[in-house]
């Protein structure tokens, strides 16, 4: 049996990750990235394994996402959202670095 405080923390993962989710379908993100497979730019559970042991991850991915860029996955530039927050932006990092978790 999982202790009650678990199964809250689990909760609480899976909301979370529900809510990153809607916020890359709300904002485009889907157009060029799926969460298992390269479309334009890679899959969102790739990213996860390329920055997996990278301190820096968290930092380098949410000035991506804001500033956008080119050159680390090809030649094709990523436009930056600037009308995310830093809250939404902080969010969609985590939950891609936990492996972008397709919530049921």
């Amino acid at each position: 049996m999982v202790p009650h405080s678990q199964g809250a923390n689990a909760a609480n993962v899976l909301t979370q990750d529900q809510a990153a989710l809607l916020l890359a379908k709300q904002n485009a993100c889907l157009g060029c990235h799926a969460v298992n497979k390269k479309i334009v730019g890679p899959s969102f559970q790739d990213i996860a394994k390329k920055y997996r042991s990278d301190p820096s991850a968290a930092d380098l991915l949410k000035n991506k996402i804001h500033k956008g860029g080119a050159g680390s996955w090809g030649v094709v530039p990523m436009p930056g959202n600037t009308k995310l927050s830093d809250d939404e932006i902080a969010s969609l990092v985590t939950w891609i670095l936990r492996g972008a978790i397709v919530p049921n």
